[in-house]
């Protein structure tokens, strides 16, 4: 029998959207992905999402600083053994407030509290064809489902180096407006990567907290719009370096980025530059490839949302949410947003074509 409404993803838009499912008895089945897959993890599309790969959250509502160690004891089954990726609760935490894999780990609890069923198996094919869907796992099963909500998150582009890899989340970050207020890089220089209206915007960003931010542009000219570019290059706080690219993210085991080395590609010469962060704005990539294009896309390869104030898609009875279809806010609250929107779509599309 097919499932009224079927999730896939486990980011904060997947869990609010399965939490509002849940509590409109529909049942909801979430999809949340492979832990044990390694092309996963490289890939960074590991359970949790974005947000697992996160430390402190500071602007995520009702989180305000604080010992939530007690908290999390009781909210979360210590060392649950259907959850054995998460960190345990009852293992002390360096930070005050929540941290990006507590705050999903607490998202997730919630939609189980109501009964959201989860299998910990990656959706690596669809049907959206005929009617109902039909998903193929990972494991070769199929199942069916008369509405899909598609909350797959879109994985930020890195450089791809060893050493930067090494230090995620001790300086290296993908999302200035996630954790450039961190202590970490306030009165500290920084380094910005890209040439876009995105890397100029981030790279603005941090001259708020930031002593001066490096933006490292592997061109003599950046590929943001004329205004964005004039921002950037008038700021006092923002160092341009022209031709220059990331050779190797420098640092310590505890106390995380120390430096960057960067080349130059036309002259071959390098220099240390001083850094507490290393933020990379060079686009992010949708994680969208087991559609096989069976969902229109925008032309930057996002879902593409085809009525206003609405997460409908080209496909009739499949939603999208979060970041797989928002290029522009790409932030926790937002995707948890269009989480609950696209619940509240597909019950209302279950209930007009008289499903439930």
């Amino acid at each position: 029998m097919p499932e009224n409404v079927i999730i896939i993803g486990s980011g904060p838009a997947a869990w609010t959207a399965a939490i509002y499912a849940a509590r409109a008895n529909l049942n909801p089945l979430v999809f949340e992905g492979n832990p044990d897959d390694e092309r996963n993890r490289q890939n960074g599309t590991m359970p949790l999402g974005q947000l697992a790969l996160t430390t402190e959250v500071e602007n995520f509502p009702s989180w305000p600083s604080g010992d939530t160690r007690q908290y999390l004891k009781t909210a979360l089954k210590a060392d649950d053994p259907d959850f054995p990726y998460w960190v345990s609760a009852n293992k002390d935490q360096p930070t005050h407030g929540i941290n990006g894999p507590e705050l999903m780990a607490l998202m997730r609890q919630q939609a189980k509290n109501f009964d959201t069923r989860v299998e910990s198996k990656d959706v690596v094919k669809v049907d959206l064809k005929q009617r109902p869907f039909t998903l193929t796992l990972h494991d070769g099963k199929t199942v069916q489902t008369h509405t899909l909500i598609i909350a797959t998150g879109a994985r930020a582009n890195y450089l791809g180096l060893p050493s930067e890899d090494k230090f995620k989340n001790k300086g290296v970050s993908a999302c200035a407006v996630c954790d450039g207020a961190l202590p970490r890089f306030r009165n500290q220089p920084i380094v910005v990567v890209g040439g876009g209206d995105t890397a100029v915007e981030e790279a603005g960003y941090l001259t708020k907290f930031a002593s001066r931010v490096s933006l490292l542009v592997r061109r003599d000219v950046l590929r943001a719009s004329k205004i964005m570019a004039e921002r950037a290059t008038s700021n006092p706080k923002i160092d341009m370096k022209w031709h220059t690219e990331v050779d190797e993210v420098l640092g310590e085991d505890k106390k995380g980025v120390t430096a960057v080395r960067v080349k130059n590609n036309k002259t071959g010469a390098k220099e240390e530059l001083p850094a507490a962060g290393l933020f990379l704005a060079i686009g992010h990539t949708p994680n969208v490839a087991f559609l096989d294009g069976q969902v229109e896309l925008t032309p930057t390869g996002y879902i593409k949302w085809t009525t206003l104030a609405r997460t409908y898609t080209s496909v009739d009875g499949v939603f999208a949410a979060g970041d797989v279809a928002d290029d522009y806010y790409r932030q926790a609250i937002s995707a948890s947003g269009t989480g609950c929107m696209a619940a509240l779509d597909a019950e209302r599309y279950l209930g007009h074509h008289g499903l439930i």
